[in-house]
């Protein structure tokens, strides 16, 4: 199990030092001046030549690379020149606001898929089924930008129920979570039922019910945990989308997070800012994904861990 484990956190470092050149490079491909853009249009030559020498993008693109993947093994994530502030600090000021929409927002799609798809899984061709292909046909298809203003319309608008935008107490998160974590749960819903409906054809399902193992028994103690296994690997490929629709929604809702910062620093060509989210966001996804190998073990222990 350990020796696996080293495996894979090699492979996950050399995974993050290929995103961390990709994004390097990627903020940097429209040649765009970030000097020019904070020093103004009215500034002279060597005022933007002094900001250029300021912000390190006088140096060689492989030597800045080099100094910034130095900095951030020293948990230096650099100096974000939109902002005024170091990126780590600035992280920690608006990280927080987007991990917990994402959080909230896979809890809920987790409870209800698993759920619905356990329940339309037992019940084939029932209207609790229909109900449950439906939304997860809809939900898939469904953009985050149009759900987020037609939640709006509805709740806050003609409804007076929540507020339309910023952070106003528990309220203001509830369309946010709903808006973000729509999408997965209607995958996930999808999921489930499938799960259950394969997994209740298997011999053991009706060998159980021969032996005279209760109904309920046989579907929540043997069914459900084999139907599980496909929801703990799409969990963990779901963190990274759900922290990048966190971004998305938190700009349709108006709250403080990493949403309005990204936008900021991309408008801004604010290079330290955009490739540390990058490799934040890449860093979460592979964390995320070890672990759910690992419960996939712990769940069907017949699966090794490579």
């Amino acid at each position: 199990m350990l020796r696996q484990l080293g495996k894979r956190l090699i492979a996950s470092v050399i995974v993050l030092i290929a995103i961390s050149i990709f994004s390097f490079a990627l903020v940097r491909l429209d040649g765009a001046d970030p000097a020019r853009m904070l020093a103004g249009e009215l500034a002279s030559d060597q005022e933007v030549e002094d900001m250029r020498v300021r912000m390190g993008l006088d140096k060689p693109v492989v030597q800045q690379y080099l100094t910034y993947m130095n900095n951030v093994l020293h948990g230096d994530l650099g100096y974000s020149w939109a902002f005024s502030m170091p990126v780590s600090e600035l992280f920690a000021i608006r990280i927080p606001q987007t991990l917990r929409i994402s959080v909230l927002g896979i809890l809920w799609a987790c409870v209800f898929s698993i759920i619905l798809g356990v329940i339309a899984g037992i019940h084939q061709g029932s209207g609790v089924d229909f109900f449950a292909m439906f939304f997860a046909v809809v939900g898939q298809s469904m953009s985050t930008v149009w759900l987020g203003f037609m939640l709006i319309l509805i709740f806050a608008v003609k409804l007076g129920w929540l507020p339309v935008q910023g952070v106003q107490g528990a309220r203001s998160l509830i369309m946010p979570c709903l808006c973000v974590g729509f999408g997965t749960a209607a995958h996930q819903t999808r999921l489930m039922r499938s799960g259950m409906v394969d997994v209740l054809r298997e011999d053991y399902v009706t060998a159980t019910r021969a032996r005279g193992i209760s109904r309920n028994k046989t579907y929540f103690k043997y069914a459900l945990k084999n139907a599980l296994l496909p929801i703990v690997t799409n969990i963990g490929g779901q963190i990274g989308r759900l922290v990048s629709g966190a971004v998305v929604v938190e700009n349709i809702f108006n709250l403080p997070g990493m949403g309005q910062a990204l936008i900021t620093g991309i408008n801004q060509r604010d290079y330290q800012l955009v490739q540390s989210f990058l490799l934040f966001t890449a860093a979460l996804l592979v964390v995320c994904n070890m672990l759910a190998d690992i419960v996939y073990t712990i769940i069907d222990p017949r699966i090794t861990f490579n």
